[in-house]
């Protein structure tokens, strides 16, 4: 493991699964990006999966048009693996450059989100082109008086906005996403309006946030909503580089060594030793809305967004996340080897893709 020097008081360090390195403030102005999809789903459709047959070539198109028809789950013909089973209670697997939903369940039921809800908070921040030099100080508004939670940035802690956004995609620090809501130009207020209108704008229809942070279980949102705040995530490159960092290292005031948080997804943090490829992370935790997962992975060399809500367990998330890897590496590498070329794919349509409309 690699041993992080004391940074200078108010700086932190981060680590990622393959390099140590220090988020740069000057370039993240960049960052920011505008993405705007719909989709037309018949829900009906999820509860009957009739198998139809679909060409290898349609498949692999990487860009296809916008009205053109995608295809919900498809099932592996092995005997040995049955169909992909998921312990989570609301879930979906889709194809990012296909839009191939593989595997969907309780697609369009509304649910609390959590802490997934940082996405959001990140993307409003990242949008409004705010200074991340900036200094900020965590108040008593910035307090956890609904659940209680603790925290180890105390009242006074201050810290640049930068270090705000790492600690809340990071480690899901509730008063890092908290203070970036507070000290929004506007104030919380027109934070929470401008996140419900970046999520209308993503055609997240069945999505509400009255929160930074996802400490309400008024914040709901649907498993195929939430794949197109993942996509739309996805477009900012310093989203992607925070959330795929495995640990962060913050000096903060007088304290002779730095707090150390770690990414709340443990696949994250065992990316370096494992085959995992992640692009993006997001974990969740309220207990109305059990433990969930966003992830966009690259999976049997296919780019996948992965959505996983309302898990009992504290492993089952991680779980159901490992069982689609294996599933995916069987199947599509038994599907794409067939003579006739064509995988079984069945019916739930979309009328428009996840295009990148992103200004």
């Amino acid at each position: 493991m690699c041993t992080i020097a004391l940074a200078p008081a108010g700086q932190a360090t981060a680590k990622s699964p393959s390099k140590k390195h220090t988020v740069s403030a000057a370039k993240s102005k960049k960052y920011s990006a505008r993405v705007s999809s719909q989709y037309r789903v018949n829900p009906d459709k999820t509860k009957a999966m009739r198998p139809v047959k679909l060409h290898a070539h349609a498949r692999k198109s990487a860009k296809p048009a916008l009205d053109a028809e995608m295809f919900d789950s498809f099932e592996g013909k092995s005997s040995s693996n049955a169909n992909l089973s998921i312990a989570s209670t609301k879930a979906l697997v889709m194809n990012q450059n296909t839009h191939e939903i593989i595997y969907s369940k309780n697609l369009d039921t509304p649910t609390p989100i959590a802490s997934v809800t940082k996405l959001m908070t990140a993307m409003v921040v990242l949008d409004a082109k705010l200074n991340l030099s900036d200094q900020v100080s965590i108040t008593d508004m910035d307090v956890d008086y609904l659940k209680g939670t603790s925290s180890r940035l105390p009242v006074g802690t201050t810290m640049t906005r930068e270090d705000l956004l790492n600690l809340a995609l990071i480690a899901s620090e509730n008063r890092a996403a908290s203070a970036l809501a507070t000290t929004y130009p506007g104030g919380k207020a027109r934070f929470i309006q401008d996140m419900n209108a970046k999520a209308a704008s993503l055609g997240m229809m069945n999505t509400h946030f009255e929160d930074s942070t996802g400490l309400t279980s008024n914040n709901v949102s649907t498993a195929m909503d939430l794949a197109k705040m993942v996509h739309a995530a996805y477009q900012y490159p310093l989203i992607r580089q925070i959330t795929t960092t495995s640990d962060y290292d913050l000096s903060v005031g007088h304290r002779r060594q730095p707090i150390h948080f770690h990414n709340t997804n443990a696949l994250v943090r065992e990316s370096t030793n494992s085959s995992w490829e992640i692009g993006l992370s997001k974990t969740g935790y309220i207990s109305e809305a059990g433990r969930c997962l966003v992830m966009q992975a690259t999976i049997a060399g296919e780019p996948l967004i992965l959505v996983l809500l309302d898990s009992v367990g504290k492993l089952t998330r991680i779980g159901d996340a490992r069982r689609i890897k294996k599933w995916m590496e069987h199947n599509y590498s038994t599907l794409t080897s067939e003579k006739e070329g064509s995988i079984v794919l069945t019916g739930l349509s979309m009328s428009k893709s996840l295009s990148d409309e992103s200004n």
